[in-house]
């Protein structure tokens, strides 16, 4: 049964309010002031909060703010009441949290409109919550164990090879599983730092303190750095003649190994999904409201369903297109730009191929 809580010092209002929610089949807590509402919701944890805001020592912005800080209360929808409701009391409250104002005196179909529309909303996002957990489990568990495993298998058997064969093999052929071992570890190491990044950010995001210290960051000569990055990306793949850097002496606000990341990973990707002899162009450039960094290929491009799909250890058409990785390259430059309060998005052309524009604003003088 869902639960509602109603925080008001006022007997007659709680009384009313209990008798309507009950009559629609809703279980309903009291608390008759702001600290005891915050002891209830606590113990309680209910799936709704209705709380007045003129109340004594506790009113409900302090009631409310108190819940928002702890963990298990945080996301619970939050209604504030009052009689005086006024442009700077709602921008106040909707700052500290609140999910929608209740102007005293209501009507019971206004009260049930604002409620029922509040439970409708979590019950959205909790769904949505738990399709993107569905999504994560199956990839994780699809592609986790096959990822892992692949870099592993080259190191172990030709690290196996070595063991047992070393004096028997011509020096050219210890020197070539030599390479496959290298190039297997990096390969792992490169998935292990993804996954370490990844989960780095995302504590940088739940803890939104932690974001103006991520922002001071600024990267040293980043049109040089883009410019070696991609320029190795660009050996690496054998295809130096394809690749275009157009990079202006731009301020970028993130620091150079965030952005660095950045550009190795958006660079790679598309030198991996296109083919040889076709041309993929980095740009670095000012724009009027800050900075942009640009990848653009002829490769397979994306669908407009796939782009705005972007998340954590998923690749698309796997079946279809075998790549190693995690699929974190693009998601983790998706969080980046994000907590730089910045933004990612793709983009296609009718000749085919994707172009990645990250766009990050000005960065804050002094």
């Amino acid at each position: 049964m869902t639960k509602i809580l109603i925080i008001d010092d006022e007997e007659w209002l709680r009384e009313m309010i209990q008798l309507a929610l009950r009559q629609r089949g809703y279980e309903v807590v009291e608390a008759r002031n702001g600290q005891e509402g915050i002891e209830k919701a606590l113990q309680e944890l209910p799936d709704l909060i209705l709380c007045d805001v003129n109340m004594g020592k506790v009113n409900g912005y302090r009631t409310l703010a108190a819940l928002r800080d702890e963990t298990s209360t945080a996301s619970i929808p939050f209604i504030l009441m009052t009689g005086l409701a006024d442009n700077a009391g709602m921008r106040h409250g909707m700052e500290l949290g609140a999910d929608d104002y209740l102007p005293k005196p209501f009507t019971t179909d206004v009260l049930y409109a604002a409620v029922e529309a509040r439970l409708k909303k979590k019950q959205a996002v909790r769904e949505e919550a738990e399709t993107k957990f569905r999504d994560l489990r199956d990839n994780l568990s699809l592609m986790m164990p096959h990822e892992l495993r692949t870099p592993l298998n080259g190191i172990l058997s030709n690290a196996e090879l070595l063991v047992t064969s070393a004096a028997t093999l011509p020096p050219g052929e210890v020197a070539e599983m030599g390479q496959e071992i290298l190039k297997s570890g990096q390969q792992l190491e490169r998935l292990i730092e993804n996954f370490l990044i990844y989960a780095r950010l995302e504590l940088i995001a739940s803890d939104p303190q932690k974001i103006p210290a991520l922002r001071v960051g600024r990267a040293e000569q980043p049109a040089a750095l883009v410019e070696k990055i991609a320029r190795d990306q660009a050996d690496i793949a054998g295809r130096g003649a394809d690749l275009i850097v157009e990079a202006a002496a731009v301020a970028v606000p993130m620091s150079g190994e965030y952005f660095g990341k950045v550009v190795n990973e958006l660079v790679q990707n598309a030198f991996k999904f296109s083919g040889a002899g076709t041309p993929v162009q980095v740009t670095l450039a000012g724009t009027a409201d800050g900075v942009a960094f640009s990848v653009s290929d002829r490769g397979r491009g994306f669908s407009a369903e796939q782009s705005q799909r972007i998340g954590a250890y998923q690749q698309f058409d796997r079946k279809l297109q075998e790549q190693q990785g995690l699929g974190l390259g693009l998601v983790i430059c998706k969080r980046l730009a994000e907590l730089h309060g910045g933004t990612l998005a793709i983009g296609g052309s009718a000749i085919g191929g994707a172009t990645v524009v990250i766009t990050l604003p000005k960065p804050i003088s002094g």
